[in-house]
């Protein structure tokens, strides 16, 4: 009779603790299976932006079926986020995982989604926008948007430094972002009038790319001022001046 192989495949920290896992999950001894790395995993930057090892063990043997166990299930769905990940562009994937990885530190069960924003103009680069989707998440905004304004700029530190290059990144939670750029709206549109009454150009402090894209979005059509970004990221700011008559 032919023995009947049983495969299952298995998530940890490392490559070692998940052969380990199958070895105490298939009770039996580790010379005893075949394993096939499927990822290697990756601690990043002080074990943040992290991601999980994978491999398949399979044990040759009769009579042992492949366990239903509650460890079995929960292993199996980090495989299909990971083959779901694995389709986005690796920007997208590292911040998807570098802000699930500080929610985890911060014990915050959300969901986590990162896409692109096209960029305001040829200057500025395209922005990562992550939003944090989930229930009772106002934690994460904090008094005048402190928490998610750190959140965001740490995030922000620890992809650049995994990607060799600053990226633009916008974190949102739960449409809080909508809420501040009518905020920054009103803001530019008050900033305009005192350009267009005073004549003297106004410098805004420094924002992140987000909000000067809001900036710079709101006075496009201004009949008598216009807008640039000047300086450098992380310190990039918008400055409002007058349009020059023709």
């Amino acid at each position: 009779m032919e023995n009947k192989r049983v495969t299952q495949e298995f998530i940890a920290p490392t490559v070692e603790e998940a052969i380990a896992e199958g070895a105490r999950q298939f009770g039996t001894t580790i010379d005893q299976l075949d394993v096939e790395i499927l990822d290697q995993g990756r601690q990043g930057l002080f074990g943040l932006g992290s991601r999980q090892a994978r491999v398949k063990i399979s044990l040759r043997s009769e009579g042992i079926q492949q366990p239903e166990t509650k460890n079995q299930v929960q292993s199996s769905k980090p495989v299909e986020n990971s083959v779901e990940n694995d389709e986005k562009e690796p920007v997208l994937k590292l911040a998807e995982d570098v802000v699930s990885e500080l929610l985890q530190k911060m014990h915050i069960t959300a969901k986590v989604e990162a896409s692109f924003v096209p960029p305001i103009d040829e200057r500025d680069q395209r922005m990562v926008l992550v939003e944090i989707l989930g229930r009772d998440l106002s934690i994460l905004i904090g008094r005048r948007s402190e928490t998610l304004n750190s959140l965001q700029y740490i995030s922000s530190l620890i992809v650049a430094k995994e990607q060799g290059e600053w990226v633009p990144l916008m974190i949102d939670v739960q449409g809080y972002r909508e809420r501040r750029e009518r905020q920054l709206r009103v803001l530019a549109r008050r900033m305009a009038e005192q350009v267009v009454h005073t004549g003297r150009k106004q410098n805004l402090e420094p924002m992140p790319a987000n909000e000067r894209r809001v900036i710079h979005l709101e006075l496009r059509d201004h009949e008598f001022v216009t807008t640039e970004s000047i300086g450098e990221e992380p310190n990039r700011k918008v400055t409002i001046v007058l349009k020059k008559q023709k």
